[in-house]
Formats: structure tokens, sequence, C-alpha cells
């Protein structure tokens, strides 16, 4: 399985507790030195919570279950 496949998995797990309040990440990028660029949407792109959100939800989610990240980005 490739990083970025790993990656998308790791989101599918995040993904229905943003679908829930009306948001959701979209996977931008995964470069070959471990930074991952995300997009969060939805309720989730202008909600003033959404730092928090990617940083304890997405980031820990995607670090869990793929140690060679070393970023996750939002953009």
């Amino acid at each position: 399985m490739s990083l970025k496949e790993e990656v998308e998995k790791a989101l599918e797990s995040v993904r229905p507790h943003l679908q829930a309040d009306g948001g959701n990440v979209e996977l931008v990028e995964v470069s070959e030195d471990g930074v991952v660029k995300v997009k969060l949407t939805g309720a989730c792109g202008a909600c003033p919570m959404a730092t928090m959100t990617l940083q304890y939800g997405v980031t820990n989610a995607i670090k869990q279950a793929v140690p060679e990240v070393k970023e996750v980005l939002a953009v």
C-alpha cells in the first residue's frame, strides 16, 4: 500500500465524525518526505474550531495510522 493510500485510509476513520457536523476532509497531497496536505471542507472549512479539529482529530488519526508522516498541513 502506498503512503497516499495509507493516509486516505486514516482519513476514512475520521470522516464520519466530520460529516456528522456537516463537514469533510479532502486529501490534497502526500509528499515523499512525509508532509500531508489536507483541506477541511463544508462546515469544517469555516468553523472556528477547524484548527483544533485538524490538530487533534485529523493529524492524530493520520500519525497514529501512518507513523512515516511528519507533518499535516491545512491548505
